[in-house]
Formats: C-alpha cells, structure tokens, sequence
C-alpha cells in the first residue's frame, strides 16, 4: 500500500460564518494542496470538509496518516464516538441528532478502503504543515469564489 501523510485545517470567520478548509497532502517527492471556501458554514463543518476532500483524491486504497489540530474530528475517529452515533441511527448519547452527519457518513465512506491513523497535534504551534493548511484554509474563507455549503443550509433551516 502507498503511504500517504495528510495535514487538515478548517477555518471559520465567526461560527456560522465564511469558512474555508485547507489540506496538504504528501507521498513519498509527491505533495497536493486542497482549499476550498464557503460563504456560510462552521468551524467543525471546515474540519471535517478537509479530510473529506483528501481522503476524496485518493484513486487506491492507501495507508494513510491524518493529522489534524480538530479533536472534534480526531476523538470522533478513535474514541468510537462515529460508530455510537452509527449504531443509534445517528443520534448522540443524549439522543440529539447528530450534528453534520451527511459529512460523518461521507467521511465514513471516504476512508472505508484505506488504513487509516487518525492523529492529533495542537494548532498553531508552529507545525510547518499545519501552519500552511491555516493559511490555504483563511485564504479559501476570504476568495470571492466560495461555494453555498448546502449541507449547513439545509441544517439551519430544518
């Protein structure tokens, strides 16, 4: 299997507000850079969109090493937080829905073909590669070409 390193970062001006991921993407002399911004959204949405997207430009199954300052999306990953909210037909262990979880189950499909370890590090600390997914991620947030985040709509008006 391809070994692939992936750094994620969101971003968010306000929560809703204009939002925009970033991720790098790295195997072996080979490095990708993902952004993407969005004219309404959260924080935890931008999260999640990074790895989603990423893991989205793989075309084989990978052993893959994500990176990510989101303990929101970390913890979900390996605390067994996402098959919880799976097993109770997507409700939390308080028996709220679960928020953004057309994007759990788009990540959970995303990632199903690879091997995946999920691994957190404190944002900006001065990590290199974290440091540029921020960048790509507040850049995308402030383009002029961002995109309705259709999923955050459709949750702000149910």
């Amino acid at each position: 299997m391809k070994e692939v390193i992936i750094h994620t970062d969101g971003a968010c001006r306000g929560n809703p507000g204009p939002g925009g991921y970033g991720a790098v993407l790295v195997s072996g002399r080979h490095r990708l850079e993902l952004a993407e911004g969005y004219l309404r959204t959260t924080n935890n949405r931008m999260e999640l969109l990074a790895a989603i997207a990423s893991f989205e430009k793989l075309t084989t199954p990978c052993r893959v090493t994500l990176w990510s300052d989101s303990r929101y999306l970390v913890d979900a990953m390996t605390k067994g937080w996402l098959r919880g909210w799976k097993a109770r037909g997507w409700v939390t262990s308080k028996r709220e829905p679960v928020k953004n979880a057309e994007l759990w189950r788009r990540l959970e499909s995303a990632t199903r073909p690879h091997a995946v370890e999920w691994r957190w590090l404190r944002g900006h600390a001065g990590h290199p590669e974290n440091e540029r997914c921020d960048e790509l991620a507040v850049a995308a947030s402030r383009a002029p070409d961002r995109k309705v985040d259709e999923g955050f709509e459709d949750d702000r008006v149910a």
